[in-house]
């Protein structure tokens, strides 16, 4: 990726419209430099938003209002361990964002879950450690302790 970053400034500063790159095959792999320099300033915004909060979700609609099933399952989980407080980006109000979360963690589907800055997975990896234990622990990490546990405590 800094190859790419770095071929990239040095196409723009001698003022190319457009960015040749020979790959190993043989082929020569051609694209705007404007839209690679777009695709490095979203990969980079994508590096800072998964890091800017605890919990950081993409997904189709909002909490509010998801628009995918799949989306709606990552908020019900998240709800029922009572995480509330976590930022929500609808992929649905920017293709680019769309494609561009999927490339930075080469993931292909959404929604798509991150923890600290560190890329958990999709709605079945976050139902699969919900129902196994494992967020509990991963919030416990974050510092955000899960409502099943006070439910738990008070059921007993």
């Amino acid at each position: 990726m800094n190859s790419l970053l770095r071929s990239t400034a040095r196409c723009l500063r001698s003022g190319a419209t457009s960015y040749l790159s020979k790959q190993a095959d043989g082929r020569v792999w051609s694209a705007p430099a404007r839209l690679l320099c777009a695709a490095a300033d979203i990969q980079k915004n994508l590096g800072d938003m998964v890091k800017r909060d605890k919990v950081v979700v993409f997904m189709k609609g909002t909490p509010a209002q998801p628009m995918c099933g799949f989306s709606n399952a990552v908020v019900q989980i998240l709800r029922m361990h009572g995480v509330d407080n976590y930022a929500a980006y609808n992929v649905l109000d920017d293709q680019d964002l769309r494609q561009g979360v999927k490339d930075f963690s080469n993931w292909p589907t959404i929604p798509q879950v991150y923890f600290n800055g560190e890329f958990v997975g999709g709605c079945d990896i976050l139902l699969q450690m919900h129902q196994n234990g494992d967020l509990v622990e991963e919030l416990k990490k974050l510092g955000i302790q899960s409502a099943l546990l006070d439910a738990e405590k008070e059921s007993k």
